[in-house]
């Protein structure tokens, strides 16, 4: 009996991935399913058939995001919420944000399958990622009033259209109604990292999400001819921004005890000619710990290294923060429930912290909120090659349900 539902449930995953699958494919061989377009739209309408197929209901909120719900189960009932997002970034890959999905479909076909007492619904979340708006976790932070959410209408997408605009056309509210009734909220999401990857554990039990602190560093020097112009005379911003950059890579390093990370990932170079000395450059700095003090001490060094290198080489600087997000940590009683689950189900299994946001940030401060990892190839993500196993994401799913199924009424 187990066998066969064992066979069952990797027939379903699987039918539900190929379900997804070709919606947003791109020519280069991953996806693209940006936020509040079409091909989200169409994803989340196959969300709402794969329901209507098992004979679940569903509905939008006030500004799209799609749940599905058991039907025996009144809609005032205090529920159990699973979620995540069905966008992508551009020419993405197939499993982040979706597996969470599935990973939900499944813990709920459990849930009427074995009969469990469990007022469940699945939930995605609308533009999670930030590559249409600039901005993340959209969806679950305006229905949660997650405080960094509040400004979000003027936020331009590719096409040059406000969220504003976008909401205005879709008869969506940029001021809903706070979501309400959720006992806990879960997520199953692919770690986008190796680390359980090297471990050779097969899920990873969240304990905190990293907060990004994001800066912009503009360089000015003088574009000058750079055959006519003697080394000892030169304004070379890009010089400057090549010591910047270093500099942070040592600031990462040094802090890399806490848990701290630092990357510069932009780097604009003007002119960009190959006969003019660079006289602007703008660098586009990642900060993101588990750490406040570390952040601060990151974000210290950061200034001292701009000074002391401009200074030193008669250039000037500024420098603006974009986004400054704390560390949100996960509720420790449902770490400790999904790792009981883990364990009386024999996973392998570590706790750890997520260097990427989620949608669990919006959730974190309004209920209890868990989050389980599971690996995914190499750890890559973001990328047509991310790749995680149908089974990988049932060992997170078990995890999840074994932990509901203690809950249940």
């Amino acid at each position: 009996e187990a066998m066969r539902h064992a066979i069952e449930d990797v027939e379903y995953a699987e039918y539900l991935f190929d379900r997804f699958y070709g919606i947003g494919s791109c020519e280069s061989g991953g996806v693209t399913r940006l936020g509040y377009t079409e091909v989200e739209d169409e994803m989340h309408r196959a969300l709402c058939a794969l329901g209507e197929e098992k004979g679940y209901g569903h509905f939008a909120d006030q500004v799209g995001n799609t749940y599905l719900y058991r039907q025996r189960y009144s809609m005032d009932e205090p529920y159990w919420l699973v979620g995540s997002h069905l966008d992508s970034v551009i020419e993405g890959g197939r499993y982040d944000g979706v597996a969470g999905i599935i990973a939900g479909l499944l813990v709920m076909g459990w849930a009427e399958r074995d009969g469990v007492d469990l007022p469940i619904r699945v939930g995605a979340m609308r533009c999670e990622e930030s590559s249409n708006f600039g901005r993340s976790t959209i969806g679950s932070g305006l229905i949660t009033k997650e405080i960094y959410k509040h400004d979000v209408g003027e936020a331009v997408n590719k096409q040059g259209e406000t969220l504003h605009e976008v909401f205005d056309r879709k008869g969506y509210s940029l001021t809903p109604d706070r979501i309400q009734g959720i006992r806990e909220y879960l997520e199953l999401h692919i770690e986008q990292g190796k680390v359980l990857e090297e471990y050779g554990d097969a899920v990873g039990i969240v304990s905190t999400i990293a907060g990004p602190r994001r800066f912009k560093v503009h360089v000015h020097g003088n574009a000058e001819h750079s055959g006519a112009t003697p080394m000892g005379m030169r304004s070379d911003a890009l010089a400057a921004a090549a010591e910047i950059i270093l500099e942070v890579e040592e600031i990462g390093k040094s802090e890399a005890m806490h848990q701290s990370v630092a990357t510069v990932g932009v780097v604009a170079n003007h002119p960009n000619a190959l006969n003019v000395i660079p006289g602007e450059v703008e660098l586009g700095i990642d900060m993101r710990g588990i750490d406040v003090a570390s952040l601060d001490r990151m974000e210290a060094r950061l200034k001292a290294a701009c000074t002391r290198i401009c200074e030193k080489r008669r250039l000037k600087y500024f420098r603006e923060k974009t986004s400054d997000i704390p560390p949100i940590e996960m509720s420790s009683e449902t770490q400790q429930k999904l790792l009981d689950a883990a364990k009386r189900l024999r996973i392998p299994h570590r706790l750890m912290i997520s260097g990427a946001g989620h949608d669990a940030m919006s959730f974190a401060h309004i209920c209890d909120t868990g989050m389980v990892f599971i690996p995914c190839a190499k750890g890559i993500s973001h990328n047509k090659k991310e790749f995680a196993t149908i089974e990988s994401i049932l060992d997170g799913a078990m995890v999840m349900y074994e932990h509901l199924k203690e809950e249940a009424l």
